[in-house]
């Protein structure tokens, strides 16, 4: 099973589809908002989804309207333009890892079950987390676990894992954990194992580099007038298209005109927008979900 779309309505609602528009859901998976986007247009739009995950391939829509692309986002522009596509009419982007993804035992990414050290979401790429946590020195050890994991005591994790690896390689999920057995009080065993796969995983994926490759590219994509639906799960996610729809960078202050006019390509549509308590009490994954939408301009 692939997860109930988090804020569907909303997050589509978000594009503001136009029936003979062209759209973009870049994170497929189930083909949940791809779906509901494609009950939107007409007989004259287009839907072009991306997924690199080849699972997801098994949901492929039958529709004229839908090309399913089976690679990662980052390379939006790339694959556009090879099936003749200029310019878009909305882009639709969805962070959150799958609840299949989760749910499938030997992919390695949830702490409930006992797997490989792997979460990789493209099966074909070569570093998958045995090779993060059997071969990283203390330093990129370290880094990942501040940056990605956000946690507190990273010298003293990076150490212990570098420690239990020598005595044998850190095979599976299960050894992971008993290597930091020492760091997970039964009252945060959830929570820190939860952070220590997150920072772990986005390594693996080199999400955070993906992600700001991908939204470099929104501009280029969208029409004037064309409108960016992303939702993120966690702050760094989020931190990244916050700072992105509002300065068209990642750091520093948005760049300005020969006049002093802040040249920025998006404007900011409505507010932060969150599930509700109903959402969440049906979906617990939606509990840290963010969507913000913007305007190219």
């Amino acid at each position: 099973m692939y997860h109930n779309p988090v804020l569907l309505q909303e997050s589509v609602d978000g594009l503001n589809i136009k029936e003979d528009g062209i759209y973009v859901d870049v994170t497929f998976g189930g083909g949940g908002h791809s779906k509901e986007i494609l009950k939107r247009l007409g007989s004259g739009g287009r839907l072009i989804a991306f997924d690199q995950d080849e699972d997801a391939l098994e949901n492929t829509i039958d529709d004229e309207r839908f090309t399913l692309i089976n690679e990662n986002f980052r390379y939006i522009v790339q694959f556009l333009k090879f099936y003749g596509i200029r310019k878009v009419d909305g882009i639709l982007a969805d962070f959150g890892v799958s609840s299949h993804q989760f749910d499938k035992a030997d992919r390695g990414f949830s702490t409930r079950f006992e797997a490989d050290l792997d979460m990789r979401m493209n099966k074909k790429n070569e570093v998958s987390a045995h090779d993060i946590v059997n071969g990283y020195d203390f330093d990129d050890l370290r880094r990942i676990l501040f940056e990605y994991g956000e946690l507190r005591n990273v010298n003293a994790v990076a150490k212990a894992l570098i420690e239990q690896r020598e005595k044998s390689p850190l095979e599976t999920t299960g050894q992971l954990k008993e290597a930091l057995r020492s760091f997970l009080p039964k009252s945060k065993e959830h929570k820190i194992l939860a952070q220590v796969y997150q920072a772990i995983r986005i390594e693996v994926n080199q999400e955070i580099e993906v992600i700001k490759e991908f939204l470099l590219q929104t501009p280029i994509v969208l029409d004037v007038g064309g409108r960016l639906s992303v939702l993120s799960y966690h702050s760094l996610e989020d931190r990244l298209v916050k700072r992105f729809i509002r300065a068209g960078q990642f750091e520093g202050e948005p760049e300005k005109d020969f006049y002093g006019n802040i040249d920025v390509p998006f404007k900011k549509i409505g507010g932060l927008i969150v599930p509700s308590t109903e959402e969440i009490k049906k979906n617990n994954r939606a509990r840290s979900a963010k969507l913000r939408i913007a305007e190219r301009i």
